[in-house]
């Protein structure tokens, strides 16, 4: 389920806010079990995932790097070719 939680710190560009909220969608989710809440849940669910959404965004503002900033493309082929290797495709 967190798999798709990605770094989202030192990209060009620059993280977005729904790349943030996907990957705060996903830690809810794997801190709650639910994939999909309950009607009785679904207020909370989401008002925590809006919470992590936000302390996320302000801690990604904050941090600082003198590290250039890393390609997307080229990590995306690195995380792929290392998927291949592990899982063999």
């Amino acid at each position: 389920m967190c798999r798709n939680i990605k770094t989202l710190f030192n990209f060009d560009p620059p993280v977005t806010d729904e790349e943030v909220r996907a990957a705060s969608l996903q830690f809810v989710r794997k801190i709650t079990g639910f994939n999909k809440p309950s009607k009785a849940n679904e207020a909370s669910f989401l008002a925590a995932v809006e919470e992590v959404a936000g302390i996320s965004t302000r801690l990604l503002r904050s941090l600082e790097t003198n590290a250039p900033p890393k390609n997307r493309e080229e990590e995306a082929a690195k995380a792929k070719a290392r998927a291949a290797e592990r899982f063999g495709a």
